[in-house]
């Protein structure tokens, strides 16, 4: 009874902390668990909490009975800077920065079923964008402020996994998805006439969808000092933004990418680990972040304009070291060539998802009572995209994008 009642209060307070924002990996994370959150995102080939599923559901049934929760702190910077705009008002630089601090929750529990067999549960922000401009790079063709977006995504993962002999481990999460979505001072878009309906276009309040999907994944260790994985996650099918049917592509449509990626971790002493993954997140399967601004038709269209953004390749590399008994201390490196080509910076100020490389480090304390404090810090280095005839639909000029952004999680955990 106490776990259901943990259960249910998480769950309840994954779905209510608001906002949720990410925008590291395009707008995923760049790693699931704290522990993973310290070693730049790895996990596919090796599982550290309960939080294991997110990343590659095999390897629940290689953690055992336990229980996590934590928080991470994050906080995106981010801007846009017009230039050469013939349109009067518009050149300047913008701050997306009204609203910068985020709260990030994260729960997993897992239960061996029998020593060959696991059944747990994965809550995580999977991801989402924000952006708060106080003075709206639109108000010179009819925006208001404020001006901005807002996605949260929420991923509740039931996951089953199982032992098939000592060296190979499979599973399968069904990912039981909530996301909600507000957008604020695009009028001008459809004064412009760019909109299939501007009463669903902008300063409709939030709305919310909600679907489903699954990953599958497997792991195999094929040595004593190298174990392998792979992971596929489906495309989560998502109900629409009815409020924002005139602002995406297919009437609302907001599905979330397919992903899927491989990892090795080498087990280089009996107290250093090196890990590394591989992941491609398959943007290009949803209109509504995929399809160029300057796509046939008017947004929300079936096939109308969208964020223009590509697939995106990530490569994580981290290192975990156990100090001394009581502290296991980890660093990483992501990296990936951003999604948003510069060509389609203009729609991108409301989304500037365009951070490459980050650099992490965490430690966990091992306390008494088989219980564990872990730390988990990020910071993604300051990129900044030049628009390339990015604003031909206003006449001319450039949109020019830049982020950084940096994050600090604690989480509690414990073998049962």
């Amino acid at each position: 009874m106490r776990i259901k009642k943990i259960v249910a209060s998480l769950l309840a307070a994954g779905v209510m902390v608001s906002p949720l924002a990410h925008a590291t990996d395009g707008y995923f994370a760049h790693g699931y668990g704290m522990k993973a959150k310290g070693m730049g995102g790895v996990g596919i080939a090796l599982p550290q909490d309960a939080l294991a599923a997110a990343t590659n559901p095999a390897g629940m049934v290689m953690i055992g009975d336990r229980i996590d929760f934590g928080v991470d702190w994050f906080k995106p910077t981010r801007g846009a800077d017009i230039a050469g705009s013939p349109v009067p008002g518009m050149n300047g630089t913008y701050s997306g920065n009204g609203t910068s601090n985020f709260l990030i929750p994260e729960f997993g529990y897992n239960k061996m079923m029998n020593p060959d067999m696991s059944f747990g549960v994965s809550v995580y922000g999977n991801g989402g964008m924000n952006t708060d401009y106080t003075s709206s790079p639109f108000a010179a063709i009819g925006g208001t402020n404020p001006a901005g977006i807002n996605l949260e995504q929420l991923f509740i993962a039931p996951t089953w996994a199982m032992k098939l002999n000592p060296s190979n481990f499979i599973g399968v999460s069904l990912n039981l998805a909530y996301q909600s979505f507000e957008a604020k001072g695009l009028e001008g878009f459809g004064l412009a006439g760019w909109s299939s309906d501007p009463t669903k276009l902008t300063n409709n309040g939030k709305d919310t969808s909600t679907g489903y999907g699954l990953r599958l994944g497997w792991t195999g260790q094929v040595s004593p000092t190298v174990t392998l994985g792979a992971t596929y996650q489906t495309k989560t099918k998502m109900g629409k933004f009815s409020k924002y049917a005139g602002l995406f592509a297919e009437q609302g449509g907001f599905d979330i990418p397919a992903n899927y990626g491989v990892g090795i971790a080498v087990k280089l002493s009996d107290t250093t680990t090196v890990a590394a993954d591989i992941e491609q997140i398959q943007y290009s399967g949803v209109p509504s972040v995929a399809n160029s601004l300057a796509s046939p038709g008017l947004l929300g269209n079936s096939n109308g304009p969208g964020f223009g953004w590509r697939d995106m390749t990530v490569f994580k590399l981290g290192v975990s070291h156990q100090y001394d008994s009581g502290l296991v201390v980890r660093a990483g490196y992501n990296t990936g060539r951003q999604p948003v080509p510069e060509t389609e910076t203009l729609f991108n100020i409301l989304a500037p998802g365009v951070v490459q490389d980050h650099l992490t480090l965490g430690a966990t304390w091992i306390l008494p009572s088989k219980s564990e404090l872990t730390l988990g810090y990020m910071h993604a280095f300051k990129k900044t995209i030049n628009g390339a005839n990015s604003m031909t639909p206003l006449g001319g000029g450039e949109a020019n994008l830049n982020m950084y952004q940096d994050s600090l999680g604690i989480a509690y955990g414990w073998k049962m």
